[in-house]
Order: C-alpha cells, then structure tokens, then sequence
C-alpha cells in the first residue's frame, strides 16, 4: 500500500507503456477468438489487457480500426509462419511436405489462429472494405509457394490449404495426414 500523496508503482510503470497498442492488437486477437467478432468490445480487450478502458480509444479510432489492426497482424503473422516453412525447403518435394505440415500442423490448427481466422473470413464476406487483408494475405501465401511451384499450382495448393485446414478442423473425423500428403501430391505431380 502506498502512503497518501504518493503515487502508486505499478500504475506509474503501466503509465509508460510504449508497447501498449501492440499488445492490445495482440489481445484483441484472442478475444476475437474467444468471444467473436460480434462479441468483441473495447471494454473485453482492455479488462484482458489490463488496461484502462480509455487506453483503446487513445489507440484506436473505433472499433473497425481495431479490428483492422488485430486481423492484419493475424494475416501477418500466418503468412510469416508459410515463409519461414516454404524458405526451409530447398527442392520441390521438402516443399510438398511443408504444405502438408502447414495443412496438419499446428499453426493454422490452433484454436486462437483458426477460430480468429474464421472470424475474419465472416467479416470480409459480409464487409468488402476487410477483403484487403485476406487478399494481401493470400498473395504472400501464393508468393512463398511460387519459390518452389508455379503459378497456377500454388494457386490449387494454396486454396488446397485453406480449404483442407477447414475441413480437418470442422470435421468430427477429420481427414488423416496421409489423405492430405496424397492430395497435395496429385496437385504437385499430377
């Protein structure tokens, strides 16, 4: 406890935050996950933050703006984890076996990524202005698939990724890894 007249430490230190929209945009993403996008409000984003509720409009101009910022870094961040997979392989079959690692692995299979990648596809399908982000995103998934397949194939490959990650993940007895390496062999070696 403090003495009266004193200021407090611990509110003083979370005064000087120069990380704070950062890690707001960072917790937003798993309260999108968590509560949805319809359920997602500056005050749930703050309480999880531990923050001031003002923090968010003092970072934020409104609620679009954070959902912008929480579902770019998202894109972001998976599009990162396909280069940093797709730059390891050095021939066309360790890239096969990357695609199926992305497919059945568990980054795109995390409930926070896939629950808030969800999230995101219901959004820019009901809002045009949010398809940016799922656009930039599947162009930087395609480009690190063109480092080792052309156009066209990673074009089936990347939807092949989309598409089977959905499917494993909404399904009550999803696809076995075998199934998916055979599916992304037919795509690569047709």
């Amino acid at each position: 406890m403090t003495a009266p007249g004193t200021r407090d430490p611990e509110a003083r230190s979370r005064r000087h935050d120069p990380g704070r929209r950062d890690r707001l945009v960072d917790v937003a993403i798993g309260v999108l996950a968590e509560h949805g996008v319809a359920g997602t409000t500056h005050r749930r984003i703050a309480a999880a933050a531990n923050v001031p509720l003002g923090s968010m409009t003092y970072h934020f101009d409104s609620m679009d703006d954070l959902l912008h910022a929480a579902f770019t870094r998202l894109a972001e961040r998976t599009a990162d984890v396909f280069d940093q997979a797709l730059t390891q392989a050095g021939t066309t079959e360790e890239a096969a076996d990357a695609v199926v690692g992305l497919i059945s692995g568990p980054t795109l299979n995390g409930a926070e990524t896939l629950l808030a990648s969800l999230e995101l596809y219901a959004l820019a399908a009901r809002r045009p202005e949010f398809r940016a982000i799922t656009d930039a995103w599947m162009a930087r998934s395609r480009k690190a698939l063109h480092a080792h397949f052309d156009p066209e194939t990673a074009f089936m490959l990347d939807a092949l990724i989309e598409g089977t990650t959905l499917h494993r993940a909404l399904s009550l007895d999803p696809m076995p890894v075998r199934t998916v390496r055979a599916a992304v062999e037919r795509i690569v070696r047709p």
